[in-house]
């Protein structure tokens, strides 16, 4: 592949040379000689691949696919080689047999060489694909098995598991199990060659190539390749028949190598450990070999017996006992006291060396092998053995791992018990063993062990009660005589030694516990056994701290008390009644000295284990011999008193219980259990419990010992029928009811002061609500734990607690209460079956939910308190329903939920907080009624009484806030009339409290989503059962319509209407074809019969559901059942109108029409008006002769019923019918304007225009009552009729215009819009003086919107014009006429009323005046430029806009100035920020008009001025922070395109007032197209502004116009050039889009110059380069002069570029016609002021431009001459 360090060059994409090799062998085998693979190969073997001459016959069997794959293995780099095996294997599997069939003489040599490859992943691959060759070819294998068969079981041995793993498969699956034997005998000899050559000749350097593999890699591979060849040797053993092991000659050979047998001392462990498997494979399948080899054998075993390799060490150990049992004379090669047995003991000593798991076991069968010359003298031999082996307990392995510390005990007892057998006589040696193994090593060990919890924890004890049991079946045998003795010596020695221990006031509490331990397992060995064995199993996953924690420092203290079998009776008979209960009833009788004398807690302790494991009267007596008995303590109990476990409970055990000081009591209730299983029948049991709860200890028996004694009883069965009687008697039910009150009491405020117990306030806490909650969850037989009773009246307490703590509202003290209620409640109600057959436990739970169900600001609670309150009430729900299968009836727990969750919804004064912590605690009420409810029945009966009646639906729905009418009826899409409210009604009063309809409607609208998911399927049938459910839904509708109609809605209705829509019920109503059907139904009788928002909802649900014509016929029987007409039907039509067919429309206009032409009342006319609009508007043909019969009555309405028309009326007055009859009037007449203006005569015409203009007179009389939405509809349609007719009028329609009449356009424009504009004009300069405050909602913003829609059609001529009352400023300098000021003036302030609406009216307004604005300063600025003679004179722009802007820039400071230049403030759409930002940029769009308009003189002297005030720097500033970094415009696909992508930049921007959508964007678009104007109208003093600012703002600027602005500012300019039609006197310009040069070319006479201007990368903040181009006739220096006068003008005007030239060819123009130029700017026209050289030096007559000599005197401090030096004069 070539040098891996070297680069490829670029673009070369031609593989490799060995690849071109490879390919070119592909292609054209046989066509380049003597090359065969990648050598040339003498031997039979084919080898690769041939491809050389005369070998086409082999060479075509090979598939060129599978060749050049077998070419890439002969590869170095291994990833090559990994995938080019992975390759091979997939084309094993996908190619025909045949195909692969020709691979098979070449695979062998490949795979010998593959298969031992250094990299694991080859190597396990190459068996992967070698299973797959094998599944393809089978039998056609079998010639080249041979070859293969040595490296294949190498490979099955592999050191890397996944590799052998994938060999082994190959293996299997290339021959059955009953087969292998067969085929490894076929190749006994190779494999055995190959195995021979890898031990014996092989080297690292001989199977690597030295040259190219590191030495570490090639001697890791050696070690792989021995490791795996003595397994394979091992394997091919095992798996030969017997026959042919007998026959192989040439592992005779082998073995007598001397280098075979340096393999056991090999430095590498793997090999080792592989050289010790194979001689114990030999041993155990050629025994004849290694006899033969005896010496070297046993020496190279034995004498390694002290290696300790992981690897190494057991095959190791059971090589040596197949030595041991293969050569008898083993012993004669090695000397076993010198060689052998010392490296044991050292071994042994050190616990061997963290291997005892792996050492020990082999320990008994090693032992047992020894012969007598290796053992005698026998009494040293066990005692050296022994000792070493129990000193290995004290290694630092074995301390820390019970796993160690296991195997050593095991083995030692083992051993022990071993060698007690063997020595089992009374010969005087064999009776000194005995006795050395009892004293020196037994009771040694037990003594070890009783100081050290880790060896009590482990098997030892188990291990010595076995010993004992053995000991004592062979002491009722033959051998009785010797086995009575030395347990005698050994309960002997046990006795002193636990007497050692107890018998010390110091003694130590972990030697006690060992005792008890010991004691107690030698009680019940086999139990013992059982828990050990586990133990055992376990412990090697453990850690040692909890297995010590576990049985060592908290032994288990329960006795096992089941009465044992008759075998283990007679079993441990002579241990349980014999030595052991000697011994038990010695240390009780020693212990209770140092318990009643010493008062000594361990030594009570130990008494507890000691009654715990032998509760026997045998003890108690013992224990009170010292005691008289006192009959008076016990009279009351009759003769139970006489017994000793009751005396001793009541004389000690209750003494103990009663002391105050004492903390832990458990190991004494443990003695009282302990002493009650002495006692008979379970009456007397329960009499003695009774007697000591009441008669001894009633005051004094603190709640913790009765919570022992329950949860004690609870774990254990036995026990618990021990005390039954007592639990479910009266005495301690009767206390438990009273603890609940008490601490019931403390909870609410304090303990009561008549007290029952005197037991520490805190131990209530403490124990009280575990010992009330285990009592009444525990259950017994399916009975309660307690009588029935007692839990009826301490669940009544809780619940009276319960709820008095819901009225308080201190959360400090509630807290732990309701948490400790919550808890026993939650475990109540999980625990016991029927709980809720109690009444008071149905209203416990109603208390709990709701406490759940109301806000914490009521409740106080805590979230982790109410998520314990959920989890209690889910609980009893669940229980309630699963094992009661309650309904929903009256007097039922769900019923009682329902109706005091309706009346929450319908009375209580619930905010959207609270409202939604009672939505989701009834929705988890009903997820959990749906998980446990058997039936489909019980959800829909608690939906159903859950939903109000329909009186309670039709109460809610009229308390809603009628402020919603005001939105659709301004929009059109509702026509309503009727008395509307007062004044007072329209202003909203902000309240957190919610309608009851909306409540209700988010809680049903929730539960009906939760159950109809989409995994539920008995969705139709749970609910064909709510006879009410379209109301329901349709309710729900009706409050998501409110909520969507609320204009200037408070924040309260915005979070219900996210909250409502979060259901998503729509799309369930989609999804469920009835339900839709049955709602529209309901809507659609909802609607024609009350109308309103009904209407509303009916056309939402049409709109969405898409319904064709004939799903709205089946509504309605046919259109005259609409008549006659009625504000609820017109509604219902207006709404159905775009959905019926043409037939049916064409009949409603005919009924209209008809009621038109008869018209009788008021009424009728209206509402046929509206439904003949209605049905217009939805494209229904009408007959131009209808038409005309409608106008022509209308006119026959002006006559006679001239007060329809309200003219010159009192709007206030006028009823909300009377102000739509006028409305539904303009309507039509609009739309005749619209689409039949033909129809329209002269008559009509004159009829239709004074009204309008009589309308809108009327409505500019009464701008006062514009808050009355109706009023503001009157105002709105005659606006819009306005639009209509100046766009009428503008463009009519083609064709139109010569069928109007003659006069009519100029009557238009020469008197109605005259009139119109001088109504509108003071209009809307009037609506924010009668209305100052947009945020109440009495603001008229629609008539202001359509005030300002219309106002944009104002001619110029009657803005200069107008008629508004004169407006002046005091002092205030203006050239401008009046008119045009006090437009100014009026109009400007209104630039900031946060109103958008009238912002952008105004804005229209001036923006039509700016243009003319400079005309008035050009007379003056001349002026004033010849009578200055000093500085450079400046004018400012409009005083008006100038003095707005200079008060918003202080607020827009305050707004901006946190934020940084570059960083983009983010600006709420229609909050006060943003109307004072959208009027500060409006002022400057405005501004930037005027500079437009400006003249080049003039602009010059507008720059100075905001030059001086700084506005320009300031809005710059500003601009940066309101400019976003995306600046893509919205709504463009994710994907880029090939077009550019249209950004703020590129896209005009719109300002239009009735706008309502993307109002976020407004303010960043409107900043980019001021900075895009300043850029092009002002981009000198930008640049000024760019180059004076600090680095990181001069960065920004400069990323941000280069990125954004440049490209399109330098493309306009180039077009403005190219398209420009100005022409220049012997000038010519000329413009390169591509390269953004422009082209300046100027000559007169013999003169020839050409200029190339080009245009910066960041135009225009960069300077603009000229450069020179062709010249003739022209000197140096004054070409050097024009160059840089050119370069000046441009980067220094306020302008374009062609504007720039211009003035540069003034300049030049001059200077041939003989001006001098200035010799102080060396210009002919000054570069700011445009002026000529005019004054005079008297002493050298030199000329100079005003403004440069003012410079020139200020700058210097002299007043002479800069060229003569002379005074100036």
């Amino acid at each position: 592949m070539g040098g891996k360090n070297k680069q490829r060059t670029k673009g070369n994409v031609r593989p490799s040379s060995s690849g071109r090799a490879a390919d070119l062998l592909a292609r054209e085998s046989g066509v380049v000689p003597g090359f065969v693979g990648f050598g040339v190969s003498t031997s039979s073997d084919p080898g690769y691949v041939p491809a050389v001459q005369g070998a086409e016959e082999i060479d075509n069997l090979v598939d060129a696919d599978f060749r050049l794959v077998l070419r890439k293995l002969s590869k170095r780099d291994a990833v090559t080689k990994l995938k080019a095996v992975q390759e091979f294997g997939v084309m094993c599997q996908e190619r025909e047999p045949d195909i692969v069939k020709g691979v098979l003489p070449y695979w062998p040599r490949i795979y010998c060489r593959v298969s031992v490859d250094h990299d694991r992943r080859v190597r396990e691959a190459t068996q992967q694909a070698f299973e797959q060759l094998v599944l393809k070819v089978k039998r056609n294998l079998a010639p080249y098995l041979k070859s293969i068969m040595g490296h294949w079981l190498i490979s099955q041995c592999d050191t890397y598991s996944p590799a052998a793993s994938a060999a082994s498969a190959a293996f299997n699956a290339a021959f059955p199990l009953n087969k292998q034997p067969e085929a490894v005998s076929f190749c006994k000899d190779e494999v055995l060659n190959v195995l021979q050559d890898n031990l014996l000749k092989e080297t690292a350097d001989t199977l690597s190539d030295p040259q190219s593999v590191p030495g570490e890699e090639r001697e890791a591979k050696y070690v792989r390749l021995l490791t795996s060849s003595l397994l394979a040797l091992k394997r091919l053993l095992s798996v030969l028949p017997e026959q042919d092991r007998e026959a192989l000659e040439q592992l005779a050979q082998l073995i007598a190598q001397g280098k075979f047998w340096k393999y056991s001392k090999h430095k590498t462990p793997q090999v080792r450990g592989a050289f010790f498997e194979l001689i114990a494979t030999m041993c155990e399948h050629t025994p004849q070999l290694i006899q033969a080899e005896a010496a070297r054998a046993c020496s190279s075993v034995l004498l390694s017996i002290d290696d300790t390799d992981p690897m190494a060490l057991p095959p190791l150990w059971e090589a040596v006992l197949h030595i041991l049992s293969c050569v008898e004379n083993c012993w004669t090669h090695v000397n076993a006291r010198k060689g052998v047995m010392p490296k044991l003991w050292v071994l042994l000593k050190e616990g061997g060396r963290g291997l005892a798991t792996s050492l020990h076991p082999n320990l008994l069968p090693f032992i047992s092998k020894l012969p007598a010359e290796v053992t005698q003298p026998y009494l040293d031999f066990s005692r050296t053995f022994l000792t070493s082996v129990i000193q290995g307990l004290s290694s630092e392995r074995a301390t820390s791992s019970p796993s160690e510390s296991a195997a050593i005990v095991f083995a030692t007892m083992e051993c022990l018990r071993f060698i007690m057998l063997q020595n089992a006589g009374d010969e005087l040696e064999q009776r000194s063993i005995q006795n050395m193994l009892i004293s020196e090593q037994l009771l040694p060990l037990i003594d070890r062990a009783l100081e050290n919890p880790s060896l009590q924890s482990g098997p030892l004890f188990s291990q010595v009660s076995d010993m004992l049991l053995s000991w004592e079946k062979r002491a009722a045998g033959k051998e009785a005589g010797v086995f009575q003795r030395l347990l005698s010596d050994f309960w002997d020695g046990l006795g002193h030694l636990c007497t050692r221990y107890v018998d010390s006031e110091d003694a130590h509490q972990s030697a006690l516990e060992g005792i008890a331990s010991l004691l107690q397992i030698m009680q019940n060995p086999n139990s013992s056994d059982i828990k050990r064995t586990k133990k055992k199993k376990s412990v090697k996953i453990c850690f040692m701290d909890e297995e010590e924690k576990g049985q060592g420092d908290a032994p288990p203290r329960d006795a096992p008390v089941a009465k044992p079998t008759d075998g283990q009776e007679k079993l441990d008979c002579a241990l349980r009644n014999g030595h052991l209960l000697d011994l038990v009833c010695q240390l009780a009788e020693l212990n209770m000295v140092y318990v009643s004398e010493r008062d000594s807690e361990r030594h009570l302790r130990f008494l507890s284990r000691l009654l715990g494991a032998f509760p026997n009267p045998q003890v108690f007596l013992v224990l009170l011999k010292l005691e008289e008995m006192k009959p008076e303590m016990g009279s009351e109990l009759g003769p139970l008193a006489e017994s000793p476990a009751v005396h001793f409970l009541l004389e000690k055990v209750a003494v103990w219980l009663k002391q105050e000081s004492r903390e832990d009591t458990d190991f004494l209730v443990d003695m009282v259990f302990s002493s009650l299983q002495c006692c008979g029948s379970s009456a007397d049991k329960t009499l003695i419990l009774n007697h000591i709860n009441v008669r001894v200890t009633c005051r004094d028996l603190n709640w913790a010992v009765t919570l022992q004694l329950i949860q004690k009883a609870c774990v254990d069965s036995v026990r618990l029928e021990v005390c039954a009687g007592w639990l479910r008697g009266p005495v301690l039910g009767e206390r438990l009811v009273g603890l609940a009150g008490e601490l019931c009491a403390m909870g609410l405020g304090g303990p009561p002061p008549s007290s029952s117990s005197s037991s520490p306030h805190s131990s209530h806490h403490t124990h009280g609500w575990t010992l009330i909650s285990l009592a009444l969850s525990q259950q017994h037989n399916n009975e309660p734990l307690i009588g029935k009773v007692y839990v009826e009246q301490i669940i009544d307490k809780l619940h009276g607690t319960l709820s008095e703590a819901k009225g308080l509202s201190d959360a400090g003290n509630m807290e732990p209460l309701v948490s400790f209620i919550s808890d026993v409640a939650a475990t109540f109600f999980s625990s016991v079956k029927g709980c809720l057959l109690l009444a008071s436990a149905e209203e416990l739970l109603i208390t709990v939910f709701q406490l759940c169900a109301q806000d914490q600001t009521i409740t106080h609670l805590s979230d982790a308190l109410l998520l314990k309150l959920k989890h209690a009430y889910t609980a009893g729900v669940h229980s309630l329903i699963t094992h009661l299968g309650a309904g929903v009836t009256q007097g039922t727990l769900l019923y009682s939920v329902a109706v005091w969750v309706k009346n929450q919804l319908l009375t209580a004064p619930l905010t959207v907080k609270s409202l939604q912590v009672l939505v989701q605690a009834v929705e988890s009420l009903t997820q959990t009624i749906t998980s446990a409810q058997k039936s489909s029945c019980i959800l829909p009966q608690f939906i159903s009484c859950l939903a109000p009646t329909n009186e309670e639906w039709s109460h809610i729905r009229q308390a809603l806030p009628p402020q919603w009418v005001k939105h659709p009826l301004l929009s059109g899409r509702l026509r309503v009339t009727g008395e509307y409210p007062s004044l007072d009604v329209w202003k909203f009063r902000p309240s957190n409290r919610l309608p009851a309809h909306l409540c209700a409607s988010a809680l049903l609208g929730k539960i009906i989503h939760t159950v109809t998911s989409p995994d539920d399927q008995q969705v139709a049938a749970d609910f064909s059962e709510i006879p009410n459910l379209k109301h329901i839904v349709a309710e729900i509708l009706y409050a998501l319509q409110w909520c969507e109609e609320m204009e200037l809605s408070p924040h309260i209705v915005t979070e219900y209407h996210n909250l409502l829509q979060s259901s998503s019920l729509q799309e369930k109503i989609q999804n469920n074809s009835l339900i839709r059907t049955a709602v529209i139904d309901t809507l659609f009788t909802r609607s024609h019969e009350e109308g309103f928002l009904w209407s509303l909802s009916l056309a939402k649900c049409i709109h969405n559901k898409k319904l064709d014509p004939s799903d709205i016929k089946s509504l309605y029987n046919n259109v005259e059942s609409f008549f006659p007409l009625t504000d609820h039907s017109v509604s219902t039509l207006q709404v159905l109108c775009p959905y019926l067919a043409n037939e049916e429309k064409e009949s409603l206009v005919a009924l209209c029409v008809a009621e038109l032409l008869n018209w009788q009342d008021r009424e009728s006319v209206r509402a046929c008006l509206a439904v003949l609009h209605c049905c217009l508007q939805a494209d229904t043909a009408a007959e131009e002769e209808i038409l005309l019969a409608v106008v022509a009555t209308m006119a026959e309405w002006r006559n006679s019923r001239e007060e329809w028309f309200l003219f010159n009326s009192d709007l206030g007055k006028v009823s909300a019918s009377g102000l739509s009859l006028a409305v539904e009037m303009m309507r039509f007449l609009c739309w005749l304007v619209d689409y039949s203006p033909a129809v329209l005569g002269n008559t009509h015409w004159d009829l239709l225009l004074c009204s309008m203009l009589a309308w809108l007179e009327t409505a500019c009389e009464n701008s006062s009552v514009f808050w009355n939405p109706w009023v503001q509809l009157f105002v709105c349609e005659n606006c819009k009729m306005t639009v209509r007719l100046n766009r009428f009028f503008t463009s009519p329609p083609a064709g139109v215009a010569e069928q109007l009449p003659p006069e009519l356009t100029s009557e238009w424009k020469e008197f109605f819009m005259e009139g119109i504009y001088n109504l509108l004009l003071p209009l809307l300069t009037r609506i924010p003086i009668d209305f100052t405050e947009p945020d109440d909602p009495l603001f008229p913003l629609p008539a202001l919107r359509a005030v300002g829609e219309a106002l944009t059609y104002i001619p110029v001529e009657l803005l200069t014009q107008n008629k508004l009352p004169p407006r002046f400023v005091a002092d205030q300098k203006s050239s401008l006429p009046e008119p045009m000021q006090t437009l100014l003036n009026t109009l400007s302030p209104l630039l900031l009323f946060k109103a958008r609406p009238l912002q952008l009216a105004v804005y229209h307004l001036l923006h039509k005046v700016m243009p003319l604005l400079p005309e008035s300063d050009s007379e003056s600025a001349r002026a004033k430029s010849e009578a200055e003679d000093g500085e450079e004179p400046c004018l400012s722009p409009p005083a008006a806009l100038m003095n707005m802007l200079t008060g918003t820039e202080e607020l827009l400071e305050n707004i901006l100035g946190g934020v940084q230049v570059g960083e983009f403030a983010v600006v709420q759409p229609l909050s006060v920020e943003h109307c004072c930002i959208l009027g500060y940029l409006l002022a400057w769009k405005l501004l930037l008009t005027f500079f437009k308009a400006s003249s080049s003189h003039l602009r010059a002297q507008y720059s100075l001025h905001l030059k001086k005030t700084r506005s320009l720097h300031k809005l710059l500033m500003h601009l940066f922070r309101l400019m976003p970094e995306n600046l893509l415009l919205p709504g463009q696909p994710a994907e880029p395109s090939s077009k550019e992508p249209k950004t703020f930049f590129t896209e005009s921007l719109s300002l239009s007032p009735r706008k309502t959508e993307g109002l976020q964007f407004e303010v960043p678009h409107l900043a980019c197209s001021v900075y895009y104007g300043a850029l092009k109208d002002l981009p000198a003093m930008v640049r000024l502004w760019w180059n004076s600012q600090e680095k990181r703002v001069f960065s920004t600027v400069d990323k941000f116009t280069s990125k954004y602005v440049s490209g399109v500012l330098s493309a306009q300019e180039i077009v403005s050039v190219q398209s420009s039609t100005f022409t220049f006197e012997n000038m010519t310009v000329k413009a390169r889009s591509t390269t953004r040069e422009v082209i300046a070319t100027y000559s007169v006479d013999d003169i020839f110059i050409e200029l190339v201007i080009q245009l910066p990368p960041n135009y225009p903040l960069g300077s603009i380069s000229v450069e020179s181009g062709r010249r003739v006739g022209v000197a140096v220096q004054q070409w050097r002069n024009w160059m840089l006068q050119l370069s000046t003008y441009l980067t220094h005007q306020n302008g374009s570029i062609l504007e720039g030239l211009s003035l540069w060819k003034n300049n030049v123009d001059k200077r041939f016609e003989g001006v001098e130029d200035c010799m102080i700017c060396f210009s002919v026209i000054h570069g700011s002021n445009y002026s000529l050289p005019k004054k005079a030096c008297r002493t050298c007559k030199k000329k100079f431009h005003s403004a440069c000599l003012y410079k020139w005197f200020t700058s210097s401090n002299k007043s002479t001459c800069p060229l003569c030096r002379e005074t100036f004069f």
